[in-house]
């Protein structure tokens, strides 16, 4: 199938130009790299790829090497003290619970006795503090230079929605964006942190970009939902990881289903082993499955996430489980 694509591509643009193909779930994935954009074009390729059989729609994403140089010198680094190691947790659109599981993920990681840290990189869309429970509270400094971490809930965190009025927008062009981010995340002290987790912004945008080059990350975990529209972002957030070398320790299914407290009857009302069937084709780990229950919602609405509220139930179980794999991928 790969080959066939290839071959109509291939009418309008050089091999050259072609990054990748993936097709998934009948729906082919095609990344050209410095090629000229012409919609006229790409209209012609889908229409040509969409004749094939098991292929129901084709799209093509345009991108360019510029913006993934790579990882900058050591020098130029940003200098996180007293942290051994981070890693991102991002999804490649909004909406798929990826900030809960960032959240329920550290709490997890320090069930399991690591000092743990989350870092609340969500600039436009900061969530963190409401789910810690410390909305309102703005940071300390006890020398006017640095910022103390929050401690809740066992977790030492920082987010920028302690510096600002949550009902207003943050109008920030990239550039202020990331160095906002750089102060508080390297201005902050720390002390001795094992892991830190950071809550990246949903999507592959410049501040996302600019923290994969800028922060040294031992990894990166995707939360998807299992229908295919999220399924498409989030193979687009695993390609720009790799880009800048960001290791990928795997797949997060969110909202993987859902079991009727009354009946018992399991809907996967999203579909059923999207992420887990995406990981496999793209050669990566899956590290599994969250279901979709209110007290997930519930809970980090109020401050008090699952992992901390239920320790001893299956959801927490669950996170743990996933948090197990990242322990274990990241001593590899």
């Amino acid at each position: 199938m790969e080959e066939q694509i290839k071959q109509i591509v291939s009418q309008y643009y050089s091999a050259g130009n072609i990054d990748s193909i993936k097709v998934l779930n009948g729906r082919a994935i095609i990344t050209l790299v410095n090629a000229s954009e012409n919609p006229q074009t790409a209209q012609n390729i889908q229409a040509e790829i969409e004749k094939l059989e098991g292929v129901k729609k084709a799209t093509i994403i345009y991108t360019a090497n510029r913006a993934f140089s790579g990882l900058k010198p050591a020098e130029d680094m940003w200098q996180i003290r007293g942290v051994k190691k981070i890693i991102a947790v991002a999804s490649g659109k909004g909406g798929v619970g990826k900030s809960t599981t960032a959240v329920n993920l550290a709490l997890a990681l320090s069930n399991l006795g690591l000092k743990t840290a989350i870092f609340d990189a969500d600039i436009y869309g900061p969530s963190i503090p409401t789910m810690l429970g410390y909305e309102g509270t703005p940071p300390s400094s006890l020398d006017g230079k640095t910022f103390e971490p929050f401690v809740n809930l066992g977790l030492e965190s920082m987010s920028v929605g302690t510096l600002i009025d949550k009902s207003q927008p943050l109008i920030w062009r990239g550039a202020k964006a990331c160095g906002a981010l750089q102060q508080l995340l390297c201005d902050t002290n720390w002390g001795d942190v094992d892991v830190m987790v950071l809550d990246m912004p949903p999507g592959t945008g410049d501040i996302q970009i600019s923290l994969s080059q800028k922060v040294k990350m031992d990894g990166a975990v995707i939360v998807s939902t299992p229908q295919d529209i999220a399924l498409i972002d989030a193979v687009k957030g695993i390609n720009m990881f790799k880009k800048v070398n960001v290791p990928i320790l795997g797949l997060v299914e969110n909202m993987s289903y859902y079991i009727c407290e009354h009946c018992g009857h399991r809907a996967d009302i999203f579909g059923h082993d999207g992420a887990k069937k995406t990981a496999e084709k793209m050669g990566e780990s899956f590290l599994g499955e969250i279901p979709l229950h209110y007290s997930i919602r519930e809970n980090a609405d109020n401050g008090t996430p699952i992992v901390f509220a239920a320790p001893d139930s299956e959801y927490t179980k669950a996170y743990e489980a996933i948090a197990q794999k990242i322990i274990q991928k990241l001593r590899e």
